[in-house]
């Protein structure tokens, strides 16, 4: 089983980025999937979700707005577009396939928004 994300980096407050996340060694299609980040020293945060068949999403709060999650099951992948980004939007994002006891989880990618 593996999680890839890519598409981190340093963006300017107001900038763009779209994260992916590839997948590969289980039933992709069948699994809800979620974003969540983490800032040194803060608890993991869930930031979206996405259903198995993409119809249904959810946000954090934070995000809402801002954020949007997607999904290709054809390519595996799940993806975050993330717009109007703010300093605050700084972390490490992960991506996360989770269904009954299956709970997978990629390395993350750093995501920083600074001037």
């Amino acid at each position: 089983v593996q999680l890839v994300e890519s598409g981190g980096g340093l963006v300017q407050p107001g900038g763009s980025l779209r994260l992916s996340c590839a997948a590969s060694g289980f039933a992709f299609s069948i699994y809800v999937m979620r974003w969540y980040r983490q800032v040194p020293g803060k608890e993991r945060e869930f930031v979206a979700q996405i259903s198995s068949g993409g119809v249904t999403t959810d946000y954090a709060d934070s995000v809402k707005g801002r954020f949007t999650i997607s999904r290709d099951n054809a390519k595996n992948t799940v993806y975050l577009q993330m717009n109007s980004l703010k300093p605050e939007d700084t972390a490490v994002y992960y991506c996360n396939a989770r269904r009954l006891s299956a709970d997978y989880w990629g390395q993350g990618t750093q995501v920083t928004v600074s001037s």
